[in-house]
């Protein structure tokens, strides 16, 4: 079994718009149009049985309407393996009650991105969220590090997770990015072996450069070896295989992981026995 635990997609009548724009400000080429059908699309071309759709709620009117349209398209999307989750927004008032409305419908997990949301990850009103997802039993992914569109400052630092993890102690939170994007080497020496999931999204392989962009400065990932070292110094069953599609192309980043130093019983963990445990399939 394969579930991508790391995937984008955007209502069919913008999601061209909204890529291109992020693509641009990213300098980074996307390998589909961030539609659904799309992501369905490269899912059976890379074998993958489940992918985790994660939105990101900019502003807090968004927090109920996306949430409507995912409950009304539950059925829809589990028919071709999409596992939608929520989000929450900072400025959101009725938190508590949104999450705990979520939860009763069905969807198993909310997205936070301090980037986009500008806002530290340790912050209280996030602290606030976290905390209260965490009571409703929900997984927490936030975006963890540098992002490469806003690489001006880093909201979501390892001492901000370290926080989290020390005042909150959330029982379902899952580190996007391998712990911290760009930071890896203070990922291996801080956060690893901590009570946490990292993904693998948009950390290995080669990140393919929009055309006619300039790069932005922060353009590296994981060498395979050092990926594998990380990985196994956290411990093989906390890692959850993710790739940030649209940003990488699905069936690559399965066949790059299954060409890595990995037993293949851990290739089987990472790709998806960690995530099926975790998401209860």
């Amino acid at each position: 079994m394969i579930i991508d635990f790391h995937t984008h997609t955007f209502p069919d009548k913008i999601s061209k718009q909204v890529v291109d724009k992020l693509a641009h400000a990213s300098c980074t080429l996307p390998f589909t149009d961030g539609s659904t059908k799309n992501l369905i699309s490269s899912m059976e071309e890379a074998t993958v049985n489940y992918s985790v759709n994660l939105p990101v709620m900019t502003n807090a009117k968004q927090v109920e309407k996306i949430h409507n349209q995912t409950i009304e398209s539950m059925e829809e999307y589990a028919n071709h393996g999409i596992i939608p989750f929520g989000g929450m927004h900072p400025n959101y008032e009725n938190y508590k009650e949104e999450l705990r409305r979520i939860r009763k419908e069905g969807i198993k997990g909310i997205k936070i991105h301090p980037a986009y949301q500008e806002i530290d990850l340790d912050d209280i009103k996030m602290l606030r969220i976290i905390g209260a997802a965490s009571e409703e039993g929900l997984i927490v992914i936030t975006h963890a590090g540098i992002d490469i569109g806003i690489y001006d400052k880093n909201y979501a630092s390892i001492d901000h997770i370290l926080k989290v993890i020390d005042e909150v102690k959330p029982e379902k939170f899952v580190l996007a990015h391998m712990g911290n994007w760009a930071g890896w080497k203070d990922v291996e020496y801080y956060l690893a072996g901590a009570p946490v999931w990292f993904d693998t999204a948009f950390t290995y392989g080669k990140i393919t450069p929009y055309p006619d962009t300039t790069p932005t400065p922060y353009t590296c990932v994981l060498e395979d070896d050092d990926f594998v070292r990380l990985s196994k110094k956290h411990g093989i069953d906390k890692i959850l295989f993710g790739t940030d599609s649209p940003w990488q192309e699905q069936k690559d980043y399965v066949n790059r992981l299954n060409a890595m130093d990995f037993t293949e019983d851990e290739k089987g963990e990472i790709l998806g026995e960690n995530a099926k445990k975790l998401l209860g399939i």
